[in-house]
């Protein structure tokens, strides 16, 4: 097998905003540091999402010192900033999906801007410290913690896997569209679905299951356009079980400084699921 090196780090501070771009990042308990620690809820408590709300990708968020700031893609004076640390009042149910679990307000007007944005009233809140929301036990292998993520800690993705997906489109498009956390480059289109066990640096991982897309692919992170690619061709050559599969998630023990440009090292291999 071809060498395997991680080529990109993203995170995605705010769950459904745009992501950051890493050149290195610290990996902790419940994965990449500032990853989905904030979410926006609605008055019922239950998380929102590009899915349905596509106009959140056209809100950047960037982190500088101590603060959070999101930005709008097309207009760099419609902003609002607040402090990393910053929240206010008690605890706030929050539903991902199935889990219940809970987090903390920001600030009242932080959650005022996002409700002018999205013209209904919405709740930035941020993951309580004390938070346990565990990786689903038919998956787990000790016990796993996770953000406020659809459902594990980091998402791999080659970029092998895009090109060979690109090469089937009209028009190409970015990695973006499949929010991973770690790009890799090296070896065939999907060398990952084969990985069950490896390292980045002092840092272990399994892939334990591989990512099921939605519509939210559909989603053009730079206008919010929506259409039907590329889960339609995706469609094509990726399904399975009704499924569309798309990377890899991941679990990971232990803790370290993950950067652009470390080797994969794979420990064990598992049978590449079939398409």
């Amino acid at each position: 097998m071809d060498k395997l090196h991680l080529s990109a780090i993203y995170i995605y501070p705010i769950k459904s905003l745009g992501g950051i771009k890493l050149e290195e990042s610290i990996i902790e308990e419940r994965g990449l540091r500032y990853d989905r620690r904030w979410v926006l809820i609605d008055g019922e408590g239950m998380f929102i999402s590009q899915r349905k709300y596509p106009q959140l990708s056209l809100l950047q968020v960037n982190i500088m010192d101590d603060s959070l700031t999101v930005t709008h893609k097309e207009n760099s004076q419609h902003k609002i900033s607040f402090l990393i640390e910053q929240q206010t009042g008690g605890n706030i149910p929050v539903t991902i999906w199935d889990d219940l679990t809970n987090g903390v307000e920001v600030a009242e007007n932080v959650s005022n801007w996002f409700s002018e944005y999205l013209n209904m009233p919405v709740k930035l809140v941020k993951m309580s410290d004390k938070a346990h929301r565990a990786v689903d036990k038919k998956y787990a292998l000790k016990n796993e913690i996770v953000s406020f993520a659809d459902g594990y800690p980091c998402l791999i993705i080659g970029q092998s896997a895009l090109d060979n997906l690109n090469s089937k489109l009209q028009m190409p498009i970015k990695m973006d569209r499949f929010r991973p956390n770690f790009v890799i480059t090296g070896g065939e289109a999907h060398v990952e679905d084969s990985f069950k066990d490896f390292t980045i640096g002092e840092v272990s991982f399994s892939a334990v299951k591989p990512c099921a897309r939605c519509v939210l692919i559909t989603v053009d992170q730079q206008t919010a356009i929506k259409s039907a690619e590329p889960l339609k061709t995706l469609s094509t050559y990726r399904s399975w079980n009704h499924k569309i599969m798309f990377g890899q998630n991941l679990l990971h023990q232990g803790s370290g400084i993950i950067r652009v440009g470390m080797e994969l090292e794979i420990k064990t291999f598992k049978e590449k699921i079939c398409l």
